[in-house]
């Protein structure tokens, strides 16, 4: 199912549907509000394991997520990501409006506003 991008599991509450059933429970539980994993040090919850491990790294001062061009180490491999784009110059958010393009999204929306 996941090569052929049949979506076979349904959200009965918002009709959005997965290709995987574990995408789905995932899901459902934007709908229920349920948060059953706790930070140890702070009153703080995650609807999911990774979420917390992640919480935790911030603790631990863990940096797992080394930069191949420069000395930089992160917590989060999404802050690599963005991070990187320094080096590649890549910038993947283009504004619909004019010919501008951004490295990180929020500044394309911060950009977007000087159109309204």
């Amino acid at each position: 199912l996941t090569h052929t991008g049949e979506k076979l599991y349904q959200c009965s509450i918002c009709d959005k549907t997965f290709s995987e059933n574990w995408l789905l429970i995932k899901h459902e539980i934007v709908h229920t509000g349920e948060k059953s994993y706790q930070c140890s040090q702070f009153d703080k919850t995650f609807t999911c394991k990774s979420s917390l491990i992640k919480h935790q790294r911030t603790h631990a001062g863990e940096k797992p997520y080394q930069c191949s061009q420069c000395d930089q180490a992160f917590s989060h491999i999404s802050h690599l990501i963005c991070h990187q784009r320094t080096h590649t110059e890549e910038k993947p958010y283009q504004c619909r409006l004019c010919d501008k393009a951004f490295s990180h999204k929020h500044v394309l929306i911060q950009h977007q506003k000087t159109h309204t």
